[in-house]
């Protein structure tokens, strides 16, 4: 089955230029798809301004802030597949402001969220230690294969550093 993306952009200050094209993002989506057997290959990446982002927060997770990226899967009829994923809502703001903080390239921290969304649609999650740990490590080897380097080095370090 084919990828399908729906690429929405919904964010008034930022350059197309600024923006994953459609290409890293079937890429990307790819690789985080390419390692489990799922028939679902259709979903949608809309880009949004903070307040999308607080709002969808709120709304679903009871936080109410702007987040980097937001991941809704979908939930279809049982014993019907459409074939659908689910969304991957990505607060633009957000992620040029932790890029900068981090120190690392835009682009680079869009791969990672949008890796890291996939993962959560397809069922990972890292709200206990191990959980996170497995997450982690497949994020690490996927975004090896484009040479991005791990984005949780500099959290490990200072969790060695605390010790």
């Amino acid at each position: 089955m084919t990828l399908e993306i729906d690429r929405q952009v919904a964010v008034a200050d930022a350059a197309d230029a600024e923006l994953p094209g459609l290409a890293d993002l079937e890429a990307w989506v790819a690789r985080a798809l390419d390692h489990v057997e799922e028939p679902r290959r259709e979903l949608t990446v809309r880009f949004v301004e903070r307040d999308e982002s607080q709002q969808l927060n709120r709304d679903y997770r009871d936080k109410d802030k702007p987040t980097n990226v937001l991941s809704f899967p979908f939930e279809g009829p049982p014993g019907i597949d459409l074939g659908l994923l689910g969304d991957l809502v990505i607060c633009h703001a957000v992620v040029v402001a932790e890029a900068a903080e981090q120190g690392k390239s835009c682009h680079d921290h869009y791969a990672h969220l949008v890796i890291h969304g996939c993962l959560h649609l397809l069922g990972y999650d890292h709200i206990d230690e191990a959980e996170a740990e497995e997450m982690e490590a497949l994020e690490r080897t996927l975004l090896a294969g484009f040479g991005i380097a791990d984005p949780y080095r500099d959290e490990r370090s200072e969790d060695a550093s605390d010790t």
